[in-house]
């Protein structure tokens, strides 16, 4: 419930309770009644001891004192009023304490009511509009005032609008208001406050706002002073908040239409196009007044053309004098009016552009330099122009508005916005290996953090967890590829980004693990060692054990094994079981062909999870001569003349020819084992 404005009267004098507890004791009043009462104050009417005067007096409630939010909104209220003195401001006598310790503070007590309680209809269906301009120009007169001295009211609606002995407006109820550099927000965030009959779009999702919600409110106030109503009506608060957000803007009765063009600016749904600032909506105000006649001359020509109809022909000729004369005078009238808006608007206005007046009302008034520079920036965020093309930027259009208002609490949002893309990016060049890129990124997040004092700072928490996880992933990247030198430039970029010691250490630690050409690659089943050209090379030939167990669980049979102009070979088949000469289950096996070996390769990559294959030649020249007693050549992948030969590299026990030998791709050999190379 929202508290009651400052001295807020009822239109009937409550009726006393003698259950009700008793009135508050302050020294120096005499509290004489409630006026009102609300869920975190009470105000009463008192007389002034001292000074023979009535003077109304908001106590905070007993329960709203151990209330976070209200006792700051009460805090809020008091610091805010005490700040603004306006002429049509409701300005605070005196604060302190009551005999039991709660916060209160006097105010003149102001017995003519709200606005809410004023009628500005008249006989016959018009309306008073000089006096609702006149309402609304002692208003903007104290918004103009707040907004300059950084304090945005969120609550104004016919209620907080009270009138003096002398029937002039006070704008009252500041306990909602937001003042700049006042520190935390005194409403929880993403929290609509304010009454939803007048409140802003943006204010109703719980967005941070500025004054041009005040607008707003104030375009509600002024169509419910000429229409007698407001423009939406629902039966309860969130229906009437999303008719504000969502439902066009409605049209005014024909005898207001000329206030049609003010009412679509002031009610327009995104801020943007709302009057940015008092004056915008002090101006337009000003040719709505000048405005006031021109349809009561359409209603005399519409009139005039029925009649026309029933008057005799010889009458005609002097009812076409009267019509030219009396456009002579709408002529001259608006040669006036343009003559005024010449001489009294500011420069770069309607004024300057000599257009027709109602024409030049429908065009964009110009934007206050922070919000403009905020709109263009949210525009280039989403657009993803972070920091180019060089004059449409988002950088280049945060800085602008940090410059024009670096105490805006909506100027910090989106300046954090353009911090969390710009750490984004850097993230993102560097998984992609643009290194470069992402250092420039680094860079424009310190300017940053320079342009705005500090207050953005170039390395955040979140951001410096993201930088050392993409690290990480580089890292891992250089240790499955064995690649020292990527590992190298991982480390190096850790220092650049300005990542934590630890981190930098940690990385580093990781890199110097990585082996080098010839050292054995960690848990590698095969015991291979590193090579080069991304792979690395067993150790020894596959053995009896290792085929025999790939043999049996594959159930692949065997190949015959051939030795060259052999009868006995015919007469006593031989095959890897049998090569025809003793073997110790741990020696290299032979008599296999080389697609048993490709095989077996296929098979232990399976079960091993890593990639093997047999060595092509330039690999094999990596390889360690020597094989366990007898020396053997070795299968390749290379192909011969066709891949159903292949070739078979080294001396062997048959043969000293040091020269690639192309053989049968289907037999085995007796002197034939092989190898197999791991890819990184």
């Amino acid at each position: 419930m929202l508290d009651p404005p400052q001295g807020a009267v009822m239109s009937h004098p409550p009726t006393i309770d003698a259950s009700a507890p008793p009135l508050p004791v302050i020294k120096g009043y005499r509290l004489l009644r409630v006026i009102n009462h609300g869920g975190m104050s009470t105000v009463y009417l008192a007389e002034q001891a001292a000074l023979g005067r009535e003077v109304a007096i908001k106590v905070m409630a007993t329960q709203a004192l151990s209330d976070e939010v209200s006792r700051r909104r009460f805090e809020n209220e008091v610091r805010t009023i005490a700040r603004l003195e306006h002429p049509h401001v409701v300005r605070i006598h005196e604060l302190g304490r009551t005999a039991d310790g709660l916060p209160y503070y006097a105010m003149p007590y102001l017995a003519r009511g709200h606005l809410g309680q004023r009628s500005f209809q008249l006989e016959g269906g018009g309306v008073d509009e000089p006096r609702v301009v006149e309402t609304l120009r002692a208003l903007l007169s104290a918004l103009r005032y707040a907004h300059a001295h950084g304090v945005v009211h969120r609550d104004v609606k016919a209620e907080n609008v009270l009138f003096d002995d002398t029937e002039s407006p006070l704008l009252a109820d500041f306990g909602i208001a937001l003042r700049r550099g006042f520190g935390p927000r005194v409403t929880a965030a993403g929290l609509a406050v304010g009454s939803t009959a007048y409140m802003a779009p943006e204010q109703a999702r719980g967005e941070d706002v500025d004054g041009r919600a005040d607008l707003y409110s104030l375009g509600v106030l002024a169509w419910e002073m000429l229409c007698g109503h407001l423009p939406y009506q629902a039966g309860d608060a969130l229906s009437m908040a999303v008719m504000h957000a969502q439902d066009p803007i409605p049209k005014l009765p024909p005898h207001l239409r000329h206030w049609q063009r003010f009412m679509n600016r002031a009610l327009a749904k995104q801020p943007g196009e709302r009057f940015q600032d008092v004056d915008q909506m002090s101006d337009m105000l000003t040719l709505v007044e000048r405005r006031r006649s021109w349809p009561r001359v359409t209603l005399w020509r519409d009139r005039a053309m029925r009649q026309l109809k029933a008057v005799p022909r010889p009458l005609w000729a002097g009812i076409v004098v009267i019509g030219i004369t009396g456009l002579l005078s709408l002529w001259l009238a608006r040669g006036a009016d343009e003559g005024f808006l010449r001489a009294g608007t500011p420069s770069g206005t309607v004024a300057e552009t000599g257009d027709d007046p109602i024409a030049s009302m429908m065009r964009p008034l110009p934007e206050a330099p922070v919000q403009a520079a905020l709109e263009d920036a949210r525009r280039q965020l989403a657009a993803r122009n972070l920091t180019a093309p060089a004059d449409a930027n988002a950088y280049a259009s945060v800085v602008r508005a940090w410059q024009a208002d670096p105490d805006n609490a909506e100027v910090h949002r989106v300046a954090a916005g353009l911090s969390t893309a710009l750490g984004a990016e850097l993230v993102d060049n560097l998984d992609r290996g643009n290194d470069s890129r992402a250092l420039e990124y680094r860079d424009h997040l310190r300017q940053l953090e320079q342009d705005t004092g500090g207050t953005m700072p170039a390395l955040s928490p979140e951001l410096l967890q993201a930088i050392e996880e993409a690290l990480d992933r580089r890292m891992t990247a250089a240790e499955r590829g064995f690649d020292h030198k990527a590992a190298a430039a991982v480390v190096a970029l850790a220092g650049e980004l300005g990542a934590p010691d630890p981190t930098g250490a940690r990385l580093l630690a990781r890199a110097d693990a990585i082996p080098s050409r010839g050292e054995a690659l960690p848990d590698d089943p095969a015991g291979s060692v590193l090579g080069t050209g991304g792979v690395a090379i067993s150790r020894k030939p596959v053995s009896r054990n290792e085929y025999a167990r790939f043999a049996t669980l594959s159930g692949r049979e065997s190949a015959r094994c051939r030795e060259r102009a052999s009868l006995l070979r015919v007469l006593a088949p031989r095959d890897w079981k049998d090569p025809g000469f003793g073997q110790g289950d741990n020696e290299p096996v032979v008599c296999v062909s080389s697609a048993d070996a490709q095989a077996y390769a296929e098979w232990y990559s399976r079960q091993t999870g890593h990639r093997y294959r047999l060595p092509t030649a330039a690999e094999s020249r990596q390889m360690a001569p020597e094989i366990s007693g007898r020396d053997l050549a070795l299968w390749l992948r290379d192909c011969g003349a066709s891949c159903s030969q292949r070739k078979a590299a080294g001396t062997s026990w048959r043969n000293k020819d040091a020269t690639a030998r192309t053989l049968d791709a289907g037999r085995g050999y007796d002197d034939v084992g092989f190898r197999l190379v791991r890819e990184l």
